[in-house]
């Protein structure tokens, strides 16, 4: 890997304040083992918790003239071992993070491995990139859900992993309507499918209502497949989403949505 140019002062600022958050972050202790185990010298361990990591972090970095202690600071703290049984811990850090990474011009994904994206210039601009998005959306009626689902990914201008989370965001709904735990087409045949379906978006008396809940049902599984799938497996650079047609998947899985939100559950004994 080739050496990684220093982050600025404010940008790495922003990134310790951000893993060191008063209530959200690294505790001290975590702190001090991190910099112990990454060898990094904890050259202010009075200071406040934001605080002296920085001073521990830039120390290094203006004495190597490299980012590496930082990224590599990240990584074990974000590492997903730690986060046994919090992964919305996790997932809540990690956005933070990108956030700032966005800046730089880096990722940091689930895989535990940092990948390059398009810089943003400044923070404004990486703001208006979310804004103009979610104004297309709202435009388009885009299902409230939907869009909780992919905010973070959405700031950082990522329509693969939006795409990604609102295509979960489907098979959450689906779970918590139907109070199942399977997921994909299992999750599918579970709650929409057969004669006597868990979720029922008509009244399911006549050929014709049995004939829409099952394209109904199909819809939803075409959904995983075509979206959700190729983007949780695929590398990204082999995987292209424009705009365009992720605004397309954003209004099918708001049809969805709707569609669940009204459906009637029926228990089965």
């Amino acid at each position: 890997m080739a050496t990684p140019r220093p982050f600025s002062a404010a940008q790495l600022e922003t990134l310790c304040q951000t893993l060191a958050d008063t209530n959200e972050g690294l505790t001290g202790s975590e702190i001090e083992r991190l910099l112990r185990d990454g060898g990094v010298d904890d050259v202010d361990p009075t200071n406040t918790k934001w605080k002296r990591l920085y001073n521990a972090l830039v120390h290094r970095q203006n004495r190597e003239g490299s980012a590496r202690c930082v990224l590599s600071f990240i990584k074990a703290a974000l590492d997903p071992a730690r986060y046994l049984g919090r992964g919305a811990m996790f997932e809540a850090r990690r956005t933070s993070v990108n956030g700032v990474l966005a800046l730089y011009g880096l990722e940091f994904r689930t895989d535990s491995k940092f990948y390059v994206v398009d810089r943003a210039q400044s923070l404004s601009e990486a703001e208006d990139r979310a804004h103009r998005l979610r104004g297309a959306m709202s435009a388009r009626g885009v299902h409230p859900d939907v869009l909780a689902s992919c905010r973070a990914e959405l700031v950082q201008n990522n329509a693969f992993h939006a795409v990604l989370e609102a295509s979960k965001s489907v098979g959450a709904k689906l779970r918590q309507r139907a109070s199942l735990t399977s997921d994909g087409a299992a999750l599918v045949d579970e709650s929409l499918s057969g004669d006597a379906p868990r979720l029922r978006i008509n009244k399911f008396r006549d050929d014709s209502d049995k004939s829409e809940q099952k394209g109904f049902a199909n819809l939803v599984k075409g959904l995983f497949g075509a979206f959700r799938n190729p983007t949780a497996h695929a590398p990204r650079v082999e995987w292209v989403m424009s705009e365009e047609d992720a605004l397309d998947l954003f209004s099918l899985a708001s049809y969805i949505h709707r569609r669940l939100d009204a459906a009637v559950f029926v228990p089965r004994s």
